[in-house]
């Protein structure tokens, strides 16, 4: 195994394109600059917010060759998600990764044709983890996109051996027992990064000192404040600041989440775009009634570095 512990916030990046849907990689900088002025210093790219599945390999690659161009000389490190359900393509963008100088590689599992049992999910992950041998690797676990079940704890047991640079997991999973279980595993040798942001509270109370979500690309501040608060033993604040979270993410889901998400980054400054087929796009009108609603609960107030 690779040990390679990351803690706090880590954003998974939506993808920017132009309102035509075509990639608009000129808008990788306004992010970076976004998220370190909100305390971020840590991007997952090219994941489920990055809309990852709806992307070429070629812009897969053109992303990750941007954001290290962006991040060259600042505090920013990037996290490559290279899964893919072709395992060649999966290889490809983990090699890529590594040339560019990414601080690590994730993936989740190909599937449409699925693994049907642990030791296969292990084999796709050694292969594509052997790609990028010198970085750190994350199976990411996310069971609802995915449609896999399979016991993660039983993965690390039969990865640890075939999977040298195995790092950990990105945990996009509801089972908070499961979680546990990883996170002791082998005394706590995996940074098991907590994946739901509008539960970030009860992952704290289970162990988790590191969380990556699509959220923390627009509220951060109020994320920030719920671990503080946590850590100060001030539970009924960090409650507080949870439900802001939820309260938010359910707005954004009444509208279609991804093409929401996207509309309050344009609010706040970071025109990433429209969100591709087959995610909708709320209307003017919607975005319109978005804000109002927004400013109604607070969001802006809440978001104020």
């Amino acid at each position: 195994m690779m040990p390679h512990s990351i803690s706090g916030l880590v954003a998974a990046t939506h993808t920017p394109f132009h309102p035509d849907g075509s990639l608009h990689l000129g808008v990788v900088e306004k992010q970076a600059v976004h998220l370190l002025a909100n305390g971020v210093s840590r991007v997952f790219i090219g994941g489920t917010t990055g809309e990852s599945h709806s992307l070429s390999l070629v812009e897969r690659l053109a992303l990750t060759e941007r954001w290290m161009d962006v991040a060259k000389g600042s505090d920013l490190k990037v996290i490559v998600h290279v899964g893919s359900n072709s395992l060649g393509d999966a290889r490809d963008l983990a090699a890529h990764a590594q040339e560019c100088g990414a601080e690590a590689t994730s993936a989740v599992a190909p599937s449409y044709f699925k693994p049907r049992d642990v030791a296969s999910l292990v084999a796709v992950c050694a292969e594509i983890a052997g790609a990028a041998p010198e970085l750190p690797f994350f199976y990411y676990d996310i069971p609802s996109f995915t449609g896999l079940s399979h016991s993660i704890p039983e993965f690390l047991d039969q990865a640890e051996s075939r999977i040298p640079n195995l790092a950990g997991i990105k945990f996009s999973n509801p089972d908070g027992m499961m979680f546990q279980q990883c996170l002791h595993h082998r005394g706590g040798a995996c940074s098991i990064l907590w994946g739901t942001d509008e539960c970030l509270l009860a992952g704290l109370a289970l162990g988790a000192v590191g969380a990556v979500g699509s959220t923390y690309n627009f509220a951060a501040p109020v994320f920030h404040r719920l671990m503080a608060f946590w850590a100060a033993n001030e539970i009924g604040s960090a409650r507080a600041e949870q439900k802001h979270s939820v309260d938010l993410v359910a707005l954004l889901a009444k509208l279609g989440y991804m093409g929401a998400a996207k509309a309050v980054m344009g609010m706040l400054g970071v025109p990433v775009g429209p969100a591709r087929l087959p995610h909708s796009n709320p209307s003017p009108v919607q975005v319109a009634n978005l804000r109002a609603e927004l400013e109604a609960m607070g969001f802006f107030d809440w978001v104020r570095v």
